[in-house]
């Protein structure tokens, strides 16, 4: 493995504890060859960075994009956080080279490794968050993330969440996605709607939104990120 520091540098980020970047790096295949290892694998990093990211980029939509409804701006964050291209995201910052694997990890080179990658970028801000804050960790995400969003733009990537799944799921599964409210919460004002997304009879996931159209996105984002893991 590379040395953290050198990676931290790439970051623009001064680490207090470089050993929250080496958490970040520990992929779980590591710790059954290595068992030694001192710093547990990656997954809770993984889980706060995800949540960390999302909320950068959706605030960042939000700002730039006055216009734009709640599912055109879903569209928009799905294609900027999907794995694609935050595996992208992680090669541009040679992200393979300092990544602890184990030996059968470290020859994929399918999507399972693309997948490892883009869950190691998210573990990496997760990391970032907890060493330096929202301030820091914000504008290293605009520098490696938001640059992708003209792509986006120019080449129509930002299809609604819901549309790409439908077309996955007819494909794969000869069935049409179907989505149904669950719970609602809260006072008319301030409605919380629980929506899951059923294939056939079975529901595939989960998510909350202030309006059933964006819980109806968002739980489709959730689907399609469960086909990419």
């Amino acid at each position: 493995m590379a040395d953290a520091q050198s990676l931290a540098e790439k970051l623009g980020v001064s680490f207090t504890r470089i050993e929250l970047l080496k958490e970040a790096l520990t992929h779980r295949s590591y710790l059954n060859e290595n068992p030694s290892w001192p710093l547990p694998q990656n997954e809770r990093l993984e889980y706060l960075g995800d949540a960390v990211l999302e909320l950068i980029v959706t605030e960042s939509l939000y700002a730039t994009f006055p216009d734009k409804q709640e599912g055109e701006l879903t569209g928009l964050r799905a294609a900027l956080v999907n794995y694609q291209m935050l595996a992208r995201v992680a090669r541009d910052l040679g992200l393979d080279g300092f990544l602890l694997l184990s030996k059968g990890e470290a020859k994929d080179t399918g999507k399972a490794r693309e997948v490892i990658i883009a869950n190691a970028i998210e573990a990496v801000i997760g990391a970032v968050y907890l060493d330096q804050g929202y301030t820091v960790t914000r504008d290293m995400v605009k520098r490696l993330v938001l640059p992708h969003l003209d792509e986006v733009l120019a080449k129509g990537l930002y299809r609604d969440p819901k549309s790409v799944l439908q077309e996955i799921v007819q494909e794969r599964f000869k069935v049409t996605p179907t989505y149904k409210v669950l719970k609602e919460e809260g006072p008319d004002h301030l409605k919380k709607f629980h929506v899951g997304v059923f294939f056939g009879g079975e529901c595939a996931a989960e998510s909350f939104g202030t309006s059933k159209q964006e819980a109806e996105a968002k739980a489709a984002e959730a689907a399609l990120k469960e086909f990419a893991e």
